[in-house]
């Protein structure tokens, strides 16, 4: 049972942590929570449907399809993230100068609610699959329905508690700094899932590793360890890269900090006026 909780603790609370900073990160926009609750439910639905074609994704593109599909999840998922974050840089002044008229004076909240979509279906596929995957060989192996259920129950539980603290910690900080604050945080997060993306090209040998290990601090964190694994999560943290996901992480978040001084300058006169 303990084996299966925390297992099914470290996926959920991966995907409750970039579904908490989502959620945090569109404070004060309509509608939001319609779209991340079908986002969740999507999620749910296809982490089952893919865990059930596990066996047909693992044996596609010669043997290599498991990590071509997480690759693409992931940089799905940093589209998705770059294109909202760059947008809240945009509006995130207006959203804070009007919130309290938003939905009237911010039509244009509707432009990122497909992105936010996405990203929580994204999030909850990528772990919802691996933990289904999981429970299924626990079933397969005979271990007692009792003892996995609780463990998954303990786990959903455990993992969501801890991404509801990090949502209302985030929800603390002053409206003034609020947009700022979570657009760093996605920011952050996209650049480790395009490391994240290129460390499984390089597994499915379609990019060179570009030096292999640059340095290991899992002496230091190890990434199997909570804190490590959340900070995986959030900015992820590599103990050992590979020189490719480093060149990834920070050409994702120059190309998406560029994005994102550039629509906040233009923004900046509008946002004054609606002050």
């Amino acid at each position: 049972m303990l084996g299966t909780a925390l297992l099914v603790f470290r996926e959920v609370l991966e995907a409750a942590l970039i579904v908490s900073i989502v959620c945090a990160a569109t404070r004060g926009v309509p509608r939001r929570d319609r779209w991340i609750g079908s986002g969740v439910g999507i999620g749910i639905l296809g982490s089952m449907i893919v865990a059930a074609f596990a066996e047909a994704i693992g044996s596609a593109v010669s043997g290599v399809g498991q990590e071509v599909f997480n690759a693409t999840v992931l940089l799905a998922a940093v589209v998705m993230i770059a294109w909202h974050a760059i947008w809240m840089a945009s509006h995130g002044r207006e959203l804070a100068a009007q919130s309290k008229a938003l939905g009237t004076s911010v039509a244009a909240g509707t432009r990122p609610m497909t992105a936010l979509l996405i990203v929580v279906t994204i999030a909850v596929l990528r772990e919802g699959s691996e933990t289904v995957l999981f429970v299924y060989a626990q079933v397969a192996t005979g271990s007692g329905i009792e003892s996995w259920l609780t463990g998954v129950l303990v786990g959903i539980a455990a993992g969501a508690a801890v991404g509801y603290a990090l949502y209302a910690g985030l929800l603390r900080i002053p409206m003034r700094h609020f947009f700022s604050a979570t657009n760093w945080l996605l920011l952050l997060v996209a650049a480790g899932m395009a490391a994240q993306a290129a460390q499984f090209l390089v597994q499915a040998d379609l990019l060179p590793a570009l030096g292999g290990q640059v340095w290991d601090t899992s002496a230091l964190l190890s990434d199997t360890s909570l804190i490590g694994r959340t900070l995986h999560t959030l900015i992820g943290y590599d103990p050992r890269p590979a020189g490719i996901q480093i060149l990834f992480y920070v050409a994702t978040a120059v190309v998406i900090l560029a994005g994102m001084k550039l629509t906040g300058k233009s923004a900046s006169p509008s946002a004054r006026k609606a002050a």
